[in-house]
């Protein structure tokens, strides 16, 4: 399903908000997988890797 991008910048501010508010002693990791149409990781490698 589609995300908007206000959508994204919404839950991503709400996660940071969250974490200044209640702050742990251990780092707090967020995934975010995305599918691309029409895309072969296999054979195009131009959008592999880590952010």
């Amino acid at each position: 399903s589609k995300v908007s991008r206000d959508t994204l910048y919404e839950c991503v501010n709400a996660v940071l908000q969250n974490s200044q508010e209640k702050k742990r002693k251990f780092v707090e990791t967020v995934e975010l997988q995305i599918g691309l149409k029409n895309y072969d990781p296999q054979k195009d490698k131009r959008f592999s890797g880590t952010v």
